[in-house]
């Protein structure tokens, strides 16, 4: 069976993740989608609400798992018996970190990294841009899942934003 990981914050889940998750499930029987759990960094969703956007987002598609991993990816790999990590890229500015974590991933055990390029319609969107966006009262629909959306303009208005 061909597996792969591909991990991220996902804070929150935007299309560009979403593009990119559905085409690499055309490639692999079973796509882990692997939230990268930081206790140092203070995200706008949990982990586990992380976790539940993206299965409720990614739900029509029967070889995707989602999950979460904290420490080296190289271990969680490792430890599930997945040989690849699947890296989206949106710029070259991507590809300079993504190239050297890949070459480390492989060094440490010998794990692969894939890098798909985003869809041109999907390049400059980031996970930061739509927190930024949403926090001044953008409008964020276009970028993120519906579920998303709501849930960020809900709590913007709760927090008095």
């Amino acid at each position: 069976m061909r597996r792969a990981v591909c991990p991220g914050s996902f804070d929150p889940v935007t299309n560009g993740h979403l593009d990119v998750i559905e085409r690499a499930c055309r490639l692999y029987d079973e796509l882990v989608v692997a939230v990268l759990v930081n206790d140092k960094k203070q995200g706008m969703f949990a982990v586990e609400e992380r976790m539940r956007l993206l299965t409720a987002a990614t739900a029509g598609r029967g070889n995707v798992v989602v999950d979460s991993f904290s420490g080296l990816l190289v271990d969680y790999c490792k430890d599930r018996g997945i040989d690849t990590v699947l890296k989206g890229l949106r710029a070259t500015s991507d590809f300079d970190y993504e190239l050297q974590m890949a070459q480390m991933n492989r060094e440490l055990a010998g794990v692969e990294t894939i890098f798909l390029p985003t869809n041109p319609e999907h390049s400059f969107l980031s996970s930061s841009l739509v927190k930024e966006v949403a926090r001044f009262g953008g409008d964020i629909s276009r970028f993120v899942p519906a579920e998303v959306a709501e849930l960020i303009t809900r709590r913007g208005q709760r927090n008095g934003g």
